[in-house]
């Protein structure tokens, strides 16, 4: 099992989360992104660094992910494309992407980039609550713990 992170648009609070959580469970995670990182230096830790351009970075993620890893990412198409090849998808902010609910949730995205499109202010996400921190950090636990 090894963890993907979609890197560019990952809170840096959430990365430090993740840096710690591998070091703790000795697993293996991948930051991949189109621009250079800097990250600890651990065995445990790497990037990989794809070209810029739309998708890139999900295609790689996609493209790598095996049944079983976990990818952190608040991108609903990816965690869907995730969830269909039976990995694990966590947001930042500590929820499960699943069967039952990413097809939902990837609707409403839709939905709401459709308003967006024709001129409709939809307002963005609330700012990452330091809850939303203690949720991921708590569910990456038990999801890790669960994983041994």
């Amino acid at each position: 099992m090894q963890i993907w992170v979609d890197a560019d648009a990952c809170p840096g609070v959430i990365k430090d989360i993740l840096y710690r959580a591998a070091e703790r469970a000795q697993v293996n995670l991948i930051l991949v992104a189109n621009k250079a990182l800097h990250t600890p230096r651990s065995p445990w830790i790497r990037i990989v660094q794809v070209a810029r351009g739309f998708d890139v970075a999900d295609n790689t993620i996609v493209n790598a992910v095996e049944a079983g890893d976990l990818v952190v990412t608040a991108d609903i198409p990816l965690a869907a494309a995730v969830v269909e090849k039976d990995a694990f998808a966590l947001n930042p902010r500590g929820e499960f992407y699943t069967r039952e609910n990413v097809r939902e949730l990837l609707g409403m995205r839709n939905f709401m980039d459709d308003l967006r499109s024709s001129g409709v202010d939809t307002g963005g996400p609330a700012a990452l609550s330091q809850s939303d921190r203690q949720t991921f950090a708590n569910r990456l636990d038990r999801f890790l713990a669960q994983k041994r």
